[in-house]
């Protein structure tokens, strides 16, 4: 929602201080179970999230949407899996507002804010156990043009800071799938 290009000042600040509570709180509610407090940090911020999604969605959501249907894959995690692609892939369009968001959450920007950014959420789906591509779906690449065009028609694609083609979506998963970040 963040990088989606439509102007909404108040659902940008939600999202970003979104994204503040969970690098201050995931990893502790992922590892202290009974820690209420930050259980309690991690469901504001997924509320700001959700409120956030006024502006819209992207790609990744265009491809989890398929993707879940077609292999029974929780819609959560494969957002968390194809994020860090979708990011790479939008880069030219969305380098600005990495920088604001890796500022807010207080990153070491050594080349970019896209880099920094990037860094950041495979170190935390490290941190996590979430796989860092999509071979544990095992999706047949013959049916990568299928997904493709079904996200070319997602109401999310619409979303996204760069307009997409069936072929750019297909690259896209196709990287996704071996863990290339392009």
């Amino acid at each position: 929602a963040y990088c989606s290009p439509g102007y909404h000042p108040m659902a940008d600040g939600i999202a970003l201080e979104g994204m503040r509570l969970i690098k201050q709180w995931l990893t502790v509610a992922h590892n202290e179970p009974a820690n209420l407090t930050a259980r309690g940090h991690m469901l504001i911020a997924s509320s700001m999230g959700a409120t956030a999604f006024q502006k819209g969605l992207g790609a990744m959501h265009a491809l989890a949407h398929p993707l879940g249907a077609l292999y029974d894959v929780h819609h959560g995690l494969l957002n968390a899996v194809l994020m860090p692609y979708v990011i790479a892939y939008n880069r030219a369009a969305i380098e600005d507002r990495m920088q604001r968001l890796a500022r807010t959450l207080e990153l070491e920007i050594t080349s970019t804010g896209v880099d920094a950014i990037l860094a950041f959420i495979i170190d935390l789906r490290q941190q996590l156990g979430i796989p860092q591509d999509l071979k544990f779906v095992g999706i047949d690449t013959a049916r990568i043009p299928a997904i493709a065009e079904m996200a070319t028609h997602d109401p999310s694609a619409g979303g996204n800071p760069l307009r997409l083609s069936k072929n750019d979506y297909a690259e896209l998963l196709a990287n996704a799938i071996k863990g290339v970040l392009s």
